[in-house]
Order: structure tokens, then C-alpha cells, then sequence
């Protein structure tokens, strides 16, 4: 920053020089629209910490006459995953409160549909604007969202859609094309045919069940040798996830690759590590945590899907802003990008 930008106040002209990038994009970013690649929307985030730019928020959330609160309900135990997207919205808090938004987190038991409905169901409209929720695709669930909507509270949907709620908005990947990337790679990977195991969290997980149908897809269309095995529910937990593989390793001896679809991946880990096989196994898992990378690392996993759960906050975070203020209809619903990471390009 040079003398006479530290002497004013900073603008998005100086943000977009500062990033390199243009104003529109800079836009983009301050207003939660997609279209820019999370690399870029880090630089202009960097920008804007950088410069100090005041994204002029007071003015409208003063016309509520309170500031903005968000309550993000993410799932808590062994998923790395999950404890990744808490970890983004921690670090985003303290310039949260500088733009008068309030983040709060509750951890409950994944996969706990009953106590995630009566933590929608006991939100004040008063104390809430935004919720946004990870979960599964249950009728308490359905029902809860529709309840807290009709109260004023703009439900939005992160990692796992619910689209046949009253949920304004989703942010995550598409799934589905996460599924077919997998079965792509893995065709590839098996030129001769073979067996796939296919592992699941949870197959009431709409995120998991569109994976599974993108999978299903490709290889039906594709690679018509593939056949699958499963799929098998490991609950994301990594103790039944690590009982299961091994299981299927032991049944399976001509087993030519997994795709673990969920998490548990400390578990998958060990199992495959423990395994003595003579022929090589192609695996293929989700989000780039510490059981993946050293997976990657030791060459025990061939491909890691990611989801950039820090992105993903992000988005959240613009997204009930631009609810709060009534520019929420300008959202598209554009899907988070899916990284793909080898051991040879690991960040």
C-alpha cells in the first residue's frame, strides 16, 4: 500500500489493483456471486485485509436496527472434515463482528437428525436471521426447515442439499460430477475390468447418494467391466469404515480398486496399510484432510476429491449477508469447485 492509499480510505478500485484482478470480479466477491475460482477469491480477500477496506455493511444493517447472526450447525466426531468447515468459520469471526455479523457454531452428533431439527426448531427469529445446516435428507429434517422459513429464518443447505425443502440457497459441489469424476478415473485406471467396492457415509446423505448415481453412471456408460460391490455403510466413522474395508479385502482377493464416497478415511487408511496384497489396489476418497494426504503421501490412496471447506464458509457467510440485506434473489446456485489432488500436486 503506498503513501496516499494509507492516507484515505481504501476502495474497490484499490482492492482490484492491489489483487490483480478486475472490478467485477472484486464485486463477485464482496457480494457473494459465483464465477470466480476460489484462488482468485483468496487474492481479493487478501486484498481486502491487507488495504483494511471497509466493506460498507453498518449503513445497512444499522436500517435493521440490529446486526446480522448466523448459526452454522455442523456435525461433530471423527470426521476431519467436518471439524475443518467449524475451524473456517472460527478464523472468520473476528472480521464477521467488523462487518456487525455475528458467527456461531453448534456441534452436534452427525447423522442426528432428531437433535439438528430441535436446534432449527428452537431458533428465535429475533436472534437468527441464517441458519446454515449440514445433514441428512430426513422427514424431521424436511419439516424443520419449512417450520424455520415460515418463522423468517433463511435455511441454506452446505456440503448436502435438501431440494425438496424451503432451504434458500445450497453451497457445496456438484456431487453428481464428483461421482462421475471418480468413475472416470478409476475406468482408467482398470483398463482390464474388475471389482470397485464402493464404501458410503450414510445413503440418506443426499450428497452421497448423487455421487453414487454420477459413479453408477460412468461406469454403466463407460466401462462396462467395472463391476461394483456395495454399497456399503461406514457411518463416516473411521473404526467401522477401517472393519469394513478389511472385511472386503479378505472376501475380495481379485478386488482391483475403492471409492470411499464418504469420510472415515483414518480408518480406510489403516486397513489398506495393514492389508498384504500382491497386486495393487486403485482407491480413490474425498476431502484432502490428514488421514488423505498421508494416504496420498504413502501411496495407499491414488486420487483425493476436495471441496475447499474454507470456500465453502466463505460463500456461506456472503450468502446469508446478501439474504439479510434482500439481495438473496440474485444468487445462483453455481457449485463450489471440486479440487483433485495426487500426491505429485499436494499444496
Amino acid at each position: 500500500m503506498n503513501e496516499q492509499t494509507s492516507r484515505r480510505r481504501a476502495t474497490v478500485h484499490d482492492v482490484a489493483r492491489a489483487a490483480g484482478v478486475s472490478l467485477a470480479t472484486v464485486d463477485r466477491v464482496l457480494n457473494g456471486r459465483p464465477g470466480v475460482r476460489a484462488a482468485t477469491a483468496e487474492k481479493v480477500e487478501q486484498a481486502i485485509q491487507s488495504l483494511g477496506f471497509s466493506r460498507d455493511l453498518n449503513a445497512s444493517l444499522m436500517a435493521r436496527s440490529r446486526d446480522l447472526k448466523v448459526v452454522f450447525f455442523i456435525p461433530d466426531g471423527s470426521n476431519e472434515f467436518m471439524d475443518s468447515l467449524a475451524e473456517a468459520v472460527a478464523r472468520r469471526q473476528s472480521q464477521a463482528l467488523a462487518d456487525r455479523m455475528h458467527l456461531a457454531t453448534r456441534r452436534i452428533r452427525a447423522l442426528d437428525a432428531g437433535t439438528l431439527a430441535a436446534g432449527l426448531d428452537g431458533l428465535d427469529p429475533k436472534a437468527c436471521d441464517c441458519a446454515v445446516i449440514v445433514t441428512s435428507e430426513e422427514p424431521e429434517i424436511l419439516e424443520a426447515v419449512d417450520n424455520a422459513t415460515r418463522r423468517g429464518i433463511a435455511v441454506m443447505t452446505l456440503v448436502s442439499d435438501l431440494p425438496g425443502s424451503a432451504r434458500k440457497h445450497f453451497i457445496g459441489i456438484d456431487n453428481g460430477a464428483a461421482g462421475r469424476t471418480a468413475a472416470s478415473l478409476l475406468g482408467r485406471f482398470l483398463p482390464q475390468g474388475g471389482k470397485i467396492a464402493v464404501i458410503a457415509g450414510s445413503l440418506h446423505l443426499r450428497d452421497h447418494l448423487d455421487r453414487l448415481a454420477g459413479f453408477r453412471d460412468v461406469l454403466a456408460q463407460d466401462f462396462p467391466d467395472l463391476d461394483i460391490i456395495g454399497p456399503f455403510e461406514g457411518h463416516d466413522a473411521p473404526a467401522e469404515t477401517q472393519a469394513l474395508v478389511a472385511k472386503l479385502l479378505a472376501e475380495h482377493r481379485d478386488l482391483g480398486g475403492i471409492y470411499n464416497l464418504g469420510a472415515g478415511n483414518a480408518g480406510l487408511v489403516a486397513a489398506l496399510e495393514e492389508a498384504q496384497r500382491c497386486q495393487p489396489l486403485r482407491v480413490i476418497a474425498h476431502e484432502l484432510t490428514a488421514p488423505t494426504r498421508a494416504g496420498l503421501m504413502a501411496g495407499s490412496i491414488d486420487v483425493v476429491l476436495d471441496q475447499n471447506p474454507d470456500g465453502e464458509i466463505r460463500e456461506a457467510i456472503a450468502a446469508a449477508r446478501a439474504f439479510a440485506l434482500g439481495t438473496g434473489r440474485s444468487l445462483a446456485a453455481d457449485p463450489i469447485e471440486i479440487g483433485i489432488f495426487l500426491r505429485d500436486n499436494l499444496r
